[in-house]
């Protein structure tokens, strides 16, 4: 059997590492900016919601457009305009500026996790779709920790405008591998037979497309929607801000707050591959689907807890190791909760679904972002309430998604939708 699909993974992890080293940039580089731009809070804020209103728009379109177009051209169009668009802020001097350059970010970023759901649901069967999304996921965990590592230096080098540039730069190298090495499962050219019939061993699926508003009539949307709503304004707390926390709480200046960021998101990366794995692990066992994703999910949402005490510790790596815990958690309830719409949603339809839930994460995070700023603005920068609302979204979501799932049943079509099936197609000839 060949291998072909973890090279998929590979090409996966890389874009989600670019991608956060993107979006990432701005947050690392904030104190510098503060001083050079004279920004207060409520500017960030502005941005961050700039971002993320885009995001949300970019998220849903992608979604729809992934799924008529398919994941290989819809990728590389994302990939491209995102990167032009972070080398975009070196020219910006303005809160409006700024604001533009990452309204362009967010919505070609949108597309970046409804593309990597689909290439993982057409690239692997159920039973390691929570391991290979949790693998690829980890990208955002490694762009995390290289953005610290390299944006101190890019600035003191080329200045903050250099730090842009070069890191816009990079997405334009995944955009030539992915264009070279990325195919179809029933068209690529080294898949063999016996691989793609491993891909394709679950029950046929329908193609005929859904409509949104078909989709936001079933409960297994509204779950996904829960779920996103709110863990994904937690995960952009951690990104835009934490910086930030670290400069105000403890002093730390550009360079010296490297090692902490790096940290964190290092150490927090194997929460995805351990989230995905547990799952897995647990079917692997004989648990039910429902119960294996939910066990990880709780699991998740119990070590995300201890983080509220993070302004109150005295030195900062007790902040840091209390931060890394709860990032870690995220990382593999994130690749749980995805990996709910792969095997709940007809897999024509996982991109708009994933692309529905993330607008709605992407909403909930631009009013997070409004409360955060607005409360760091009147509380002369203290951090408790937002570490306070951090820690307990987690376990509330679970809640609802239980209630509104409380077996992972497939979602229902009509007979209109059902009448085409999907057949696995197997090329015996192949090597």
């Amino acid at each position: 059997m060949t291998r072909c699909r973890w090279t998929v993974v590979g090409l996966l992890f890389f874009a989600v590492t670019v991608n956060y080293i993107d979006r990432a940039v701005l947050g690392v580089l904030k104190p510098l900016l503060d001083q050079e731009l004279g920004w207060d809070q409520k500017d960030y804020g502005w941005m961050v919601t700039a971002f993320q209103a885009s995001y949300a728009a970019g998220y849903l379109l992608a979604g729809r457009l992934f799924d008529r177009i398919g994941v290989r051209v819809g990728f590389l169009l994302a990939v491209s305009l995102w990167s032009l668009a972070a080398m975009a802020h070196a020219v910006a001097r303005s809160v409006l500026a700024f604001s533009i350059a990452r309204s362009v970010l967010g919505l070609a970023e949108g597309g970046c996790f409804p593309a990597a759901i689909k290439a993982v649901t057409e690239w692997f069967p159920r039973e390691q779709r929570a391991y290979a999304t949790g693998l690829f996921n980890a990208g955002s965990n490694v762009g995390a920790i290289l953005c610290p590592m390299v944006v101190p230096w890019l600035a003191h080098a080329w200045g903050w405008q250099g730090a842009f540039v070069a890191t816009g730069a990079v997405g334009f190298l995944w955009v030539a591998a992915w264009f070279g090495l990325y195919h179809a499962p029933e068209t690529h050219p080294r898949i063999s037979a016996a691989e793609l019939a491993y891909i394709r061993k679950d029950p046929p699926e329908t193609t005929a497309k859904t409509p949104w508003l078909t989709l936001l009539r079933h409960k297994q949307t509204w779950a996904f929607m829960a779920g996103m709503m709110a863990s994904a304004p937690v995960w952009w707390f951690y990104i835009f801000w934490i910086p930030d926390f670290l400069n105000k709480r403890y002093g730390l200046n550009l360079t010296q707050s490297s090692l902490p960021l790096m940290a964190i998101f290092f150490f927090s990366s194997f929460g995805g591959i351990g989230g995905g794995w547990l799952s897995s692990a647990l079917l692997r066992r004989g648990w039910s689907a429902n119960a294996a994703r939910k066990t990880a999910l709780l699991v998740c949402s119990l070590a995300v807890l201890p983080v509220f005490a993070t302004p109150l510790v005295p030195h900062v790596w007790w902040a840091v190791g209390l931060v890394t815990l709860a990032a870690a958690a995220h990382c593999g309830y994130a690749a749980n909760l995805y990996t709910l719409v792969s095997d709940t949603v007809p897999r024509q339809a996982v991109s708009s679904v994933v692309g529905i839930g993330g607008m709605a994460g992407s909403v909930a995070g631009m009013f997070f972002a409004q409360v955060v700023s607005r409360i760091l603005h009147f509380t002369h920068n203290n951090y408790l309430v937002p570490f306070a609302l951090a820690a307990t979204t987690y376990l509330l979501a679970l809640g609802l998604i239980h209630l509104l799932l409380p077996r992972l049943e497939p979602m229902p079509l009509s007979d209109r939708l059902t009448a085409s099936t999907r057949q696995p197609q197997i090329n015996a000839s192949r090597p």
